[in-house]
């Protein structure tokens, strides 16, 4: 028995033996393998990270350029909010010029109205002379006095009518000295409004003027970013070709991601319900961005921060398709102020899609119509119907809808906003960002 045990032990011993062997064995091919493997996949990642650094300096240089036209439609903007500054002094040189005619012309109305009466008094006087011998002999009139109370009289009498034909000569001179002066004020008055409508049509051709060089810098701008999007396009694939390993370990790296993901996630949720609470309970104090200045002209900036995207299409990194981003984009903390970009009625304020918490704001310009939109709102301060004036506040901004950051998504249309269709226009020809 004793013997039969042993033997069987020694079975059982070598049995586990030559398994641990062979497991150890094909444990350390599995790890072989993947070194091999890993050791290939870190020969392309270097390459492609070679050829990345390569294109992202290009892209640099792009975003140089992109930079340089930003800063000429800037100082664009500022000559034509300038101009636009000029033109309203200017108008209001000549509505007062104006004004100022007409109460020329008034007065002038009633020199002549004044002259004309006296001229029909002073010719009397000289008919009434004529017809007692060309002249009134005073003397002759004290000479006939039957007394010298009656001389006193007649004496006064002289004096007053003297008086007075002396009076009304010196007033009607001096009323036609200031009728032919205020004559000459109101021609020199019309020369200066003639100089003031010609330089008031000089200087709204200087504004079209600085429009167009805008709008021919905003299309440079746009082919400009149309570039740097498919140039990223392109650097994105390369990126996402440097990861198509086994599926075994694709399936690996994914399911990390995704758990990493979620946590994250979830961190971030829980961060921001506590800086909520905190905010809450200190009584909604924390930083504060103050509301753009608001320009002159028709529209002003609709908020502060970065501008990060421009209106016009875009290709996908994978798929290759082209999709049209509809508006201009500019990044900041949640809460910053957004302004009406322009007058006019809220057509909208709700929740909508992708868009999130979004306004709508309808315009008239001289008889046409314009809509704006805001979208991503973390809050809404109007309400549809209502009137705003450009530079209100409306809203706040947010992180609501289709969005992977804090950001003001803005965008102008022509006519009435569509989904869809041509109404969708670059703000940048419009609007001063």
């Amino acid at each position: 028995m004793k013997k039969y045990k042993l033997l069987l032990s020694s079975v059982i011993a070598v049995f586990l033996l030559s398994t641990l062997l062979g497991g150890t064995g094909a444990l350390a091919n599995t790890l072989n393998d993947l070194k091999k493997e890993q050791k290939q996949l870190e020969q392309k990642q270097n390459q492609i990270n070679s050829n990345i650094n390569t294109k992202k300096k290009e892209i640099a240089e792009k975003k140089t350029t992109i930079e340089k036209i930003l800063d000429q439609i800037t100082k664009l903007n500022g000559e034509i909010s300038e101009t636009n500054q000029n033109i309203a002094r200017v108008k209001e040189l000549i509505r007062v010029t104006k004004e100022e005619i007409d109460a020329l012309r008034l007065s002038i109305e009633d020199l002549e109205k004044k002259i004309a009466e006296r001229d029909v008094v002073l010719r009397e006087r000289v008919r009434a002379m004529q017809v007692k011998g060309n002249s009134v002999n005073y003397i002759d009139v004290l000479l006939g006095a039957n007394s010298f109370a009656d001389f006193i009289d007649r004496f006064s009498a002289v004096n007053t009518l003297m008086d007075a034909d002396r009076k009304i000569m010196e007033q009607q001179a001096e009323d036609i000295a200031q009728l032919e002066k205020e004559k000459a004020l109101v021609e020199q008055k019309l020369a200066e409004q003639v100089a003031n409508k010609k330089k008031l049509e000089e200087m709204r051709a200087s504004l079209q003027s600085q429009k167009s060089q805008k709008n021919k810098l905003i299309d440079q701008l746009e082919k400009e970013q149309e570039k740097l999007e498919n140039e990223k396009g392109q650097l994105e694939s390369e990126l996402h070709e440097t990861h198509e390993v086994s599926k075994e370990v694709e399936q690996k790296i994914v399911a990390e991601q995704k758990r990493l993901a979620e946590i994250a996630r979830k961190a971030e949720e829980e961060r921001k319900r506590r800086e909520a609470a905190a905010q809450q309970n200190s009584g909604g104090g924390g930083s504060y961005t103050p509301p753009p200045a608001v320009s002159s002209g028709t529209w002003t900036k609709p908020s502060t921060g970065r501008f990060t995207s421009s209106f016009g299409w875009r290709t996908h990194p994978i798929s290759g398709t082209k999709r049209q981003h509809r508006g201009a984009d500019l990044a900041n903390s949640v809460g910053t102020p957004v302004v009406a970009a322009g007058d006019g009625v809220v057509s909208y304020a709700g929740t909508m899609g992708t868009y999130g918490n979004v306004i709508m704001i309808t315009h008239s310009v001289d008889g046409q119509i314009y809509t704006t939109l805001y979208a991503h709102l973390s809050s809404i301060g109007v309400s549809s119907g209502q009137h705003v004036e450009k530079g209100q506040y409306i809203a706040a901004m947010g992180n609501t809808g289709g969005s992977t950051g804090p950001h003001l998504h803005f965008e102008f249309h022509i006519g009435n906003w569509s989904a869809s269709g041509p109404s969708a226009v670059n703000p940048l020809r419009y609007v001063p960002f």
